[in-house]
């Protein structure tokens, strides 16, 4: 048994216990880690967990269902990230018949396929890859394709950055976390689409990621959602250009009537998470007095 360090935040981290490492390699752009676990099968991205066995479903909700519910329509979706390949069969579930799957790194998105338990099978990815059927796999910088996605004059109707956290380092990824990368999302949207991402921890001495991140959502969107998870420690944010009156009562009424059906949330759930941690609020009031 080997054991993998996940940082936290300054003077803190975790031991991950790895049963049977299936994979490890250092790829261009990261250090990846497949591995059994307490928690099923897991995968890391330079030591930081990206999914396991048990909670994967419970984090893949966590992020698409609020912008199902934001969304006016769910035909057009375009993935971020999201090396599994999850959000994409969610993405056709909740009625999506064109679903773009933009990822950098090629190796990681082929490992998950060969050996995660959920996500992409290898067969299911070579025909996304070849364009067959409703989603189609990119390996390409999601920056770029975003870029040309925003001038291409179809747009989505939702936009998930499914990325590792924003690190306090050079990270290639952290680019997609900043306010111009919400700005390219926000101007690839059709009219009543919405951008989503993961935002970090609610947690009091790991919430850097979420307080920053809320303020870019603030300055791009004219209505954002807050969701925090109930069954883990993360945060996601769902981003709309214009102003819709109580998004939160709007996105209740209408999940009764989702295509989709969530097995790791409900409505009472999705109320329960839209409050913002109080620090982040008393912060927030405290700048606009």
């Amino acid at each position: 048994m080997s054991e993998l360090r996940e940082p936290l935040t300054r003077g803190m981290a975790q031991l991950w216990e790895l049963d049977d490492v299936l994979w490890e390699a250092d790829t261009p752009y990261q250090h990846a880690v497949i591995a059994r676990t307490a928690q099923g099968v897991s995968l890391f991205c330079d030591n930081d967990p990206q999914s396991t066995e048990l909670a994967q479903r419970h984090y893949h909700e966590a992020l698409l269902v609020p912008a199902l519910l934001l969304a006016d329509r769910v035909e057009r979706v375009l993935a971020v990230g999201s090396s599994e390949g999850v959000i994409s069969a969610m993405a056709v579930e909740a009625g999506a018949t064109h679903v773009d799957h933009v990822d950098i790194d090629r190796e990681v998105v082929e490992r998950c396929a060969r050996h995660l338990p959920y996500g992409y099978t290898p067969d299911e990815l070579d025909r996304a890859v070849r364009g067959e059927g409703p989603v189609t796999v990119h390996y390409a910088d999601g920056w770029e394709f975003v870029r040309a996605a925003a001038s291409d004059g179809e747009g989505y109707d939702v936009v998930v950055a499914d990325l590792p956290g924003e690190r306090e380092d050079d990270s290639q990824h952290n680019r997609l976390f900043g306010e111009e990368f919400l700005r390219l999302c926000a101007s690839a949207l059709r009219p009543g689409g919405v951008v989503t991402s993961q935002v970090g921890c609610p947690t009091l001495w790991l919430n850097g990621m979420l307080r920053r991140a809320y303020r870019r959502f603030t300055d791009v969107f004219g209505t954002v959602f807050y969701y925090g998870s109930d069954e883990f420690d993360w945060a996601f944010l769902t981003g709309r250009v214009d102003a819709v009156a109580e998004p939160a009562a709007r996105m209740i009424d209408r999940f009764p009537h989702l295509t989709y059906r969530p097995g790791t949330l409900d409505a009472e759930a999705l109320t329960a998470g839209s409050v913002l941690p109080y620090t982040l609020r008393r912060e927030l009031a405290a700048e606009r007095s």
